[in-house]
C-alpha cells in the first residue's frame, strides 16, 4: 500500500485553514467533474480530489492524518503502525466499511472502521428533540488492566477549528473504569459522553475501543494468553517442574518427560478472565547451554560419544 499526500492531491501548505481547502476542493471539482470536464483522466483525478478533501475537510481525520503522516513521501510504501489512531476522539461523522471501500485502500485502511456515516447528525436535523452523537476511541490497555481490572486516566485528543480555520487540538481526560477481563475489540462504553442532545435529550454515549499495547512476553490471541517458554535439555528430557513468571505470580509448571522443542502446553483457565476464562499457552523454547567453556565443551563430547544420537536420522515411532 503507498502512502497519499493529500495535501499534494488539493494543491494546499499542510498548515493550510479550512477555507482555503474548500476553495482549493471547489476549483479543482470544476476542472475534473466528469460531467464538464475534457480531461481524459478526469474521473480517476476527481474520485482521488473528494478523497483528499474528505479527509482535510474533516478536523478529526485531518488531525490523525497530520500525525501518521509525519515523515512519508507520496508513494512511499506504507502500513499504518498498530494503535496510530489511539487517543484521538472521533464524533458519528466517519465512513463505514462499505463506504470508505469506494476510496483507496490507504483511506479504507486508516478510516474505515471510524464512525457510523452521517446517521446520527441526519437525524438531529429532522428533529428538534433528538439523541446526541455517539463518540468513539481507541485506547491502548496493558494486559494487566484485563487481569485484575483497573481504574485508569485516560487522555483523550479532541481535534477542533480554531477561530482561524486552523485545526487545533483539545486534551480531554477521563477516569475510566476497566472491566477485569476486557479483551481487544470488545468496546467500553462511557454513557453520556457524547455529543450533547437537542430539546433536552439525552447525550450521546463515548465508546471506547480496547486495544492492549505489545507485552514484553505475553501475546493475546482471542481470550487466550500466549507465551514462550525457555527450558534447559535435561528439563525438557527427563521431565520437571519450572516456575513460569506471569503478572498474578509465579506458576508451578511440569514438564513432560520426552518434551520436544516447538511443543505447546496448555493450561486451562490461566488466560484473560471470563465466563469461561482463556488459557495459558506455552511454546516450548529448548536453550542449549553454551560450550563456553572446557568442562562444558568436555560434557557435549561425552553426549556425543555415549548417545549415539543422530537427529537427523528418522526415528521409530
Amino acid at each position: 500500500m503507498q502512502y497519499k499526500d493529500y495535501y499534494q492531491t488539493l494543491g494546499v501548505r499542510r498548515d493550510a485553514t479550512a477555507e482555503e481547502i474548500r476553495t482549493a476542493f471547489r476549483k479543482l471539482a470544476r476542472k475534473y467533474h466528469p460531467d464538464v470536464s475534457k480531461e481524459p483522466d478526469a474521473e480517476q483525478r476527481m474520485k482521488e480530489i473528494n478523497e483528499a478533501h474528505a479527509v482535510l475537510a474533516d478536523p478529526e481525520k485531518r488531525a490523525a492524518y497530520d500525525q501518521l503522516g509525519q515523515g512519508y513521501r507520496p508513494g512511499q510504501e506504507f502500513r499504518p503502525p498498530p494503535g496510530w489512531d489511539a487517543g484521538f476522539e472521533f464524533s458519528g461523522r466517519g465512513f463505514s466499511p462499505h463506504e470508505a471501500a469506494e476510496f483507496s485502500d490507504f483511506f479504507a485502511e486508516l478510516f474505515g472502521r471510524m464512525g457510523g456515516g452521517m446517521g446520527g447528525a441526519f437525524r438531529a436535523r429532522q428533529d428538534y428533540h433528538a439523541r446526541g452523537e455517539d463518540h468513539h476511541a481507541k485506547v491502548l490497555l496493558d494486559i494487566e488492566d484485563s487481569l485484575h481490572g483497573a481504574t485508569r486516566q485516560i487522555n483523550l485528543r479532541v481535534p477542533r477549528l480554531d477561530a482561524g480555520g486552523r485545526v487545533t487540538v483539545d486534551t480531554r481526560t477521563l477516569n475510566v473504569r476497566i472491566p477485569q477481563g476486557v479483551r481487544p475489540g470488545q468496546v467500553i462504553r462511557l454513557a453520556g459522553q457524547g455529543t450533547p442532545g437537542t430539546g433536552g435529550a439525552p447525550a450521546g454515549d463515548l465508546l471506547l475501543e480496547v486495544e492492549f499495547r505489545p507485552h514484553a512476553r505475553l501475546a493475546v490471541d482471542g481470550a487466550d494468553l500466549r507465551m514462550t517458554l525457555p527450558v534447559a535439555p535435561w528439563e525438557a528430557a527427563l521431565g520437571a517442574v519450572v516456575a513460569v513468571d506471569l503478572p498474578d505470580g509465579a506458576l508451578k509448571l511440569r514438564i513432560p518427560e520426552g518434551t520436544q522443542d516447538g511443543r505447546q502446553l496448555r493450561v486451562r483457565g490461566k488466560g484473560l478472565p471470563g465466563n469461561p476464562p482463556g488459557d495459558l499457552l506455552l511454546d516450548i523454547r529448548i536453550v542449549l547451554p553454551p560450550a563456553d567453556t572446557p568442562r562444558a565443551r568436555e560434557l557435549y563430547a561425552t553426549m556425543a560419544r555415549e548417545l549415539a544420537f543422530d537427529p537427523r536420522r528418522p526415528r521409530r515411532s
